[in-house]
């Protein structure tokens, strides 16, 4: 758990990306969802409803905090 963040909320260990599973810390899942024009899955759990997401996607993100604050 040496590579976790103080601020990192993602409890996927199963990801190969995943801080605990390599010595890069954050920056190997931020790449890949840049690449993707996803939001990391972090961003996602600071939405009360994260569990009901449909996607990854900028719009998904979006869409999920305009009706949180609803």
């Amino acid at each position: 758990m040496g590579n976790l963040s103080s601020f990192c909320t993602c409890k996927d260990l199963k990801c190969p990306l995943h801080p605990t599973n390599h010595d890069k810390g954050c920056s190997l899942c931020i790449n890949k969802n840049l690449k993707q024009k996803e939001i990391p899955n972090c961003f996602f759990n600071m939405v009360e409803s994260a569990e009901k997401t449909n996607g990854y996607s900028f719009y998904d993100f979006a869409e999920m905090v305009m009706k949180n604050n609803k």
